[in-house]
């Protein structure tokens, strides 16, 4: 999903009573004023998408076309608005803009949002940037439809409404309403050419998995991006069940509040009264505490999460994996590897496509971005890290419109390969028949005594054993140096040098390596462990440790130290209770050996030569992750403030118990 979050003021605060508590050595760093402030210009960014006409839009939250873009966009479009009746009745508002040129047909690009598709009136128009700039430019037709019971349109909205395989005449769904829309398009929009495409990023990309479904004849190409797929399992609200909370907890508010004003107002943002949100969520207590505390029954979707702690009927019926079928047209899923919020749906996507539908079209591109960033601005850094190339400008420009070009327009001037991936490390697009790539061949990492990883080679006879931590939940790890009551979108880059020097936190690195090692596709996480409690959340981190003398960048104002850097790859969480099915929670049996097994999403990193790969393993990710009572109850969102117990963890590296990462590896390529 694509949140609007709350900005909080995360450059220039004084330092927190909580850093002392967090263990942070290094307040120097906490403090990087010029990287804080690219990521709040990119959270900016964020919230100006979810709040106007939908992400992929980029449209101006204001109602006139005072900016030189929408002037652009008056000039060269006119623009229309209609209430497009469904086979139900129902009407869902949509804007369209056509362009004035009339010599020649034109393709229809299609967007359906929840997010609004201001400003309203056929006198206002919005002022295009980023992807809707790029394809106005080229010309199509764009429309952008309100979805049903949001905003402008009738009908009542449900959140990830699901799929009904079998339907009458007149049963509805997100798939219906796409193949009305486009039915309706098709016969009535002036100059089309009678072929359509669909995009949308975050919310708008799962609207573009449901329109690809039993595909309209006249859908040519789509493109999901950043597309939620399982609320449950990676997307959003849960990694694995276990519940993500300051990334939804404002979002919710937003979303689901009323407005005085609906046609002009998206929404409104929660009022922490505390910019930290470590400290905010932590004196909360308990996740159920959100409702009596903060949201009093205003957001009935948030009690409905709370209520299904497993994975029921009620999740399952928003996997929409399963139903990825009958898709006739070309597909182009788009993610980005350092996405804190939808980097399964993307992947996941883009494998369920190929499975269920054998012989179409489907390219996979996935680019060094957060959420939705490849849609505007350069692309070329996320926090510290920079990546010396302007990934998102190449993306519109040499990827997404010739994408939409081939299929709506018959351009074959361009080869687009099964997989464009930006191979993080060295900074480069690579192109790959296929996704993992069959040249990678799994290689093992094993846990050694001292902390030693070693790659291919089992810890000894002699040196096996176990290595332990502490895990209080009134004192958790938090996944982020920076101060906030949001999630700072560069997360997954972050330097992980604060949560290294914790007692809770186990540390395992490979010595500097001689060669460049490249990891391709998914990190299967194979753990033994053992726990004085009963439940237990598993979070594991792949790091890349930058050498001593790694060049700070230059101008430094942000007095930045890249020597030693430990810059996070991948990143996710197990909860134990889980581990053998998601539908029915077993607790953990104190001090009793227990296998844990999970996969972290894709990569493409490649660890250069003189650098470490790192691991780190810990059961607190706070408050990214809600906290892991470590008492097995039948809710975690109802626990008590009894059942949050201190417990020791442990690792274990034996023969019979081996604890290791299994991972995909490239071969050493410098073409």
């Amino acid at each position: 999903m694509s949140y609007p979050k709350e900005l909080s003021p995360n450059a220039a605060e004084k330092p927190s009573p909580n850093e002392a508590k967090r263990g942070s050595p290094l307040q120097p760093a906490r403090r990087r004023t010029e990287a804080h402030f690219m990521e709040f210009v990119q959270r900016l960014w964020t919230t100006l998408l979810s709040a106007a006409l939908c992400l992929t839009s980029l449209t101006s939250l204001g109602d006139t076309p005072a900016d030189p873009n929408a002037a652009w966009l008056a000039e060269h479009y006119t623009k229309y608005e209609h209430r497009i009746p469904m086979r139900d009745g129902v009407r869902l508002f949509t804007r369209v803009y056509v362009p004035k040129d009339d010599a020649t047909t034109y393709p229809i690009l299609l967007t359906r949002t929840p997010y609004t598709v201001k400003p309203y009136g056929v006198d206002n128009y919005n002022d295009p940037d980023g992807t809707f700039a790029a394809l106005a430019k080229d010309r199509f037709i764009m429309v952008s439809q309100d979805v049903r019971g949001r905003f402008g349109s009738e009908g009542t909205f449900v959140h990830m409404r699901p799929f009904q395989p079998n339907k009458g005449p007149k049963d509805t769904d997100e798939s219906t309403d796409a193949w009305d829309t486009i039915d309706w398009l098709v016969k009535n929009a002036p100059n089309n050419n009678g072929k359509v495409g669909m995009f949308g990023i975050s919310y708008p990309g799962f609207y573009t998995s449901m329109g690809m479904i039993d595909s309209h004849p006249a859908l040519k190409a789509a493109s999901p991006q950043a597309p939620i797929t399982d609320w449950f399992i990676g997307d959003d609200i849960h990694h694995n069940g276990a519940f993500f909370l300051s990334q939804n907890f404002g979002f919710f508010w937003w979303f689901e509040l009323p407005s005085e004003d609906p046609l002009r107002d998206a929404g409104r943002k929660f009022v922490f009264n505390n910019a930290d949100g470590y400290d905010f969520f932590l004196r909360m207590g308990s996740l159920g505490n959100s409702e009596s505390l903060h949201f009093k029954k205003r957001v009935p979707i948030w009690t409905e999460f709370l209520d299904h702690p497993n994975y029921d009927a009620y999740w399952q019926a928003r996997n929409i994996r399963p139903h990825l079928k009958n898709v006739r047209c070309a597909v182009l899923t788009v993610g980005g590897w350092f996405d804190g919020e939808d980097l399964f749906g993307a992947l996941e996507t883009y494998r369920w496509t190929e499975k269920l539908n054998p012989g179409i079209t489907n390219l996979l591109v996935m680019g060094p971005w957060t959420h939705g960033q490849w849609s505007h601005g350069p692309g070329n850094r996320v926090g510290d890290v920079d990546f010396h190339v302007k990934t998102g400008e190449h993306y519109r420009e040499k990827i997404e419109l010739p994408f939409f070009r081939q299929f709506l327009k018959g351009d074959t001037n361009r080869f687009q390969p099964e997989a464009q991936m930006f191979e993080t490390g060295t900074h480069r697009w690579r192109r790959f028949e296929s996704w993992p790539p069959a040249q990678a061949a799994a290689r093992t990492l094993y846990f050694h005594p001292g902390g030693r990883l070693v790659l291919g080679t089992p810890s000894p006879a002699a040196e096996v054993g176990h290595d332990e931590f502490p895990s209080d939940p009134g004192k958790p790890v938090p996944f982020s140096q920076e101060v906030t009551t949001d999630y700072p979108r560069g997360y997954p880059t972050h330097d992980q040098r604060f949560a290294a020097s914790r007692p809770d936190v186990l540390v395992y690195e490979t010595e500097p390596l001689e060669e460049d090692l490249t990891l391709a596709g998914p990190i299967q996480a194979s753990l033994h462990v053992t726990t004085t409690g009963t439940d237990a959340d598993w979070v594991v981190k792949i790091i890349d440790v930058y050498p001593p003398d790694f060049p700070d960048p230059q101008p430094n104002p942000a007095h930045l130290r890249m020597g030693g850097y430990q810059q996070l790859i991948r990143g996710d969480v197990m909860r134990s209770r889980f581990r053998k099915s998601f539908e029915h929670p077993e607790p953990m049996t104190p001090n009793q050996v227990t296998p844990v097994e999970f996969t972290l999403p894709d990569t493409l990193h490649t660890f250069r030569r003189g650098h470490r790969l790192q691991v780190q393993v810990q059961s607190s990710w706070f408050p990214l992750v809600d906290r892991n009572p470590q008492t097995f109850v039948p809710n975690i969102a109802r626990a008590q403030a009894s059942d949050f117990r201190k417990a020791l963890h442990q690792l274990h590296r034996t023969p019979q118990a081996p604890s290791a990462l299994t991972v995909r590896v490239l071969p050493n390529s410098g073409n």
